[in-house]
């Protein structure tokens, strides 16, 4: 079968640095690009608890391009593998389900939760993580009954959707509900993010919140508050005009250009101070905040505009930050980590995010498949890539492979 396939290759690694001085598409085009089409054997269920998917969609997601780029930080890498098939944003029909699989059947259509925790592994008894319900930040992804690897994307021996076929264990697959379309359902992943940060820093009525980043999960987020039925006023800084005005009609009540220490006193009544050397500090702001880029300027910013007991989410995966603490302190604030999705609720209450994300969908209490701006054959990747490259000029949201 037809997948697409990354294999980081140091030696490659190397000439890039000096290679790419011809422009960055020599990541993903040439004798140097560490990503490619090619043939690989056909995904068999390894276990009667197993299902095996025939692909219809996988959406490119920002962390494939910093992976192609090589932009991610080498601090995770124990954590992953390859070569490995890319793609953990997909849905698909199911083909054949185990003996052990109860909750899907064959024709299915069905979106998949990629991260491979301990019950994916086989691992007993669960990690910590995951016995709380959160198998995104399982602690044995180096561990157990497969290679490493966080996610499907990432690991050798789970393929993940940028394939006509794909293996999934019964644990991360999800029906999707009558009603729901497959564009829409190969956004599941990334609401389900948006979603999960939304609901670890869940805004109150009244409260007022800023986004930082109006792209695909910018954007999610401003949509799961909204479909949450929360009465707060959203802020959201985007630069790029396109972005700007689809993230406006999603919901957001402001968007600016600016920073966001100018939005705090905009549009959320801070009073700024000047110190005697360096940026402006502000009393009061935003009451929680939601920094998608996560860069060292960005996560400054969003410290200084945060009001006091406020707390910001970093959505954004930077390779290295750096920041002056005293507005945590002054103000004490809390920084939190996002990353994946897992379980919320308690008891019988108890659901994954992906169930809660496929809810609203159905509900229509959020809208999805409008963010689907560019689909794409498998044979011309490179060409998504370059779409993906000058979103705005473009006029792209969210790009996809479709089989």
């Amino acid at each position: 079968m037809k997948a697409l396939v990354f294999d980081l290759s140091i030696p490659k690694l190397l000439a890039l640095q000096i290679a790419q001085l011809a422009g960055k598409s020599v990541y993903y085009r040439g004798p140097l690009s560490m990503i490619r089409l090619a043939d690989v054997p056909e995904p068999q269920i390894p276990s009667p608890e197993w299902v095996k998917i025939k692909t219809k969609y996988c959406g490119f997601c920002g962390s494939d391009l910093n992976l192609i780029l090589i932009k991610d930080s080498l601090m995770a890498s124990p954590f992953t593998s390859f070569p490995c098939v890319l793609g953990h944003e997909f849905c698909g029909e199911v083909v054949e389900a185990g003996t052990a699989v109860k909750a899907v059947r064959k024709g299915d259509l069905v979106t998949v939760a990629p991260m491979l925790g301990c019950e994916v592994r086989g691992i007993r008894p669960l990690c910590p993580a995951c016995a709380k319900g959160r198998p995104g930040n399982c602690e044995n992804f180096a561990e157990g009954a497969m290679s490493p690897g966080m996610f499907m994307g990432l690991c050798k021996d789970a393929g993940g959707g940028f394939a006509e076929y794909v293996v999934a264990h019964r644990s991360q697959v999800f029906r999707v509900p009558d009603g729901v379309s497959p564009e829409a359902a190969t956004l599941t992943e990334p609401l389900a993010v948006a979603l999960q940060a939304v609901l670890d820093n869940l805004p109150q009525k009244g409260e007022k919140v800023l986004v930082i980043g109006g792209g695909v999960i910018g954007t999610m987020i401003v949509r799961a508050i909204r479909g949450l039925g929360v009465a707060c006023e959203i802020t959201v800084i985007e630069p790029s005009p396109f972005a700007a005005e689809f993230v406006k009609k999603s919901g957001a009540d402001h968007v600016r250009g600016g920073t966001a220490v100018d939005a705090a006193v905009a549009a959320a009544g801070a009073r700024s101070y000047k110190p005697m050397m360096g940026p402006a500090v502000l009393q009061g702001g935003f009451d929680r905040v939601y920094d998608t880029v996560g860069h060292s300027d960005t996560l400054q910013s969003s410290l200084i505009a945060t009001a006091a007991l406020g707390t910001v989410s970093l959505v954004g995966i930077g390779k290295r930050v750096a920041f002056d603490p005293t507005p945590l302190w002054l103000k004490l604030q809390t920084v939190r980590g996002v990353y994946a999705y897992g379980y919320h609720g308690t008891g019988r209450q108890k659901k994954h995010v992906f169930e809660i994300a496929l809810d609203l969908l159905k509900r229509k209490k959020v809208a999805a498949a409008d963010m689907l701006t560019h689909t794409f054959p498998i044979g011309e990747y490179a060409s998504m890539i370059d779409v993906n490259m000058r979103k705005g000029k473009n006029r792209a949201i969210k790009t996809t492979i479709q089989f």
